[in-house]
């Protein structure tokens, strides 16, 4: 739980008080590897932090499955609409290999947001996200494949390290093939 306190604190500083309601209402839970944690249609009722592991997020375009994104260690993992608006999934959240998370249910986030120092490591964090989500997009649509994956091997070493060659391939938007080659030129 300390991991937990440091990442928040990391955002904003809490007190005796907050802290010991994220304590209460966060709980630790144990995934297998490919077991899922969000399932596409369902509602998703908790957000999560990675103490260890991977877990990707997924969707199906035109009957192909698309990998979005793979959180590793330290970071937030929740499907933001069904979570934020109760309401169906539209995507899927599965981990690549056993993993070790911190969950928060909906209705203890709402507890937890009456603390006004969780108030304001929420908004933080939110901001932080959305400008890191934006900024992503737009990256990633102007670079070729192999930027990409220079990027990820260089700003996101563990999604390399955790993943499937399929998982990696998907998120870049190319071949296993394609994937291979590309690995090799940087070797």
């Amino acid at each position: 739980m300390d991991e937990l306190i440091g990442i928040i604190n990391s955002f904003q500083e809490l007190d005796l008080e907050t802290e010991l309601a994220v304590r209460k209402y966060f709980v630790l839970e144990n995934f297998k590897r490919d077991e899922f944690v969000v399932k596409e249609g369902k509602i998703c009722n908790k957000v999560y932090l990675i103490q260890s592991g991977a877990v990707r997020r997924f969707c199906f375009e035109d009957g192909i499955e698309v990998t979005k994104w793979i959180y590793t260690d330290n970071q937030f993992v929740t499907s933001m609409s069904s979570f934020f608006e109760q309401k169906p999934s539209f995507e899927s959240f599965q981990t690549c290999e056993d993993s070790v998370l911190y969950s928060l249910t909906y209705s203890d986030e709402q507890i937890l947001l009456q603390y006004p120092l969780f108030l304001k490591f929420h908004m933080n964090q939110l901001r932080l996200y959305l400008s890191k989500i934006n900024e992503f997009h737009h990256l990633f649509r102007i670079m070729t494949a192999q930027q990409k994956y220079e990027f990820l091997l260089n700003s996101f070493p563990q999604i390399i390290i955790k993943s499937k060659l399929k998982y990696i391939a998907s998120l870049i938007g190319v071949s296993r093939e394609t994937l291979s080659r590309i690995r090799a030129s940087i070797s």
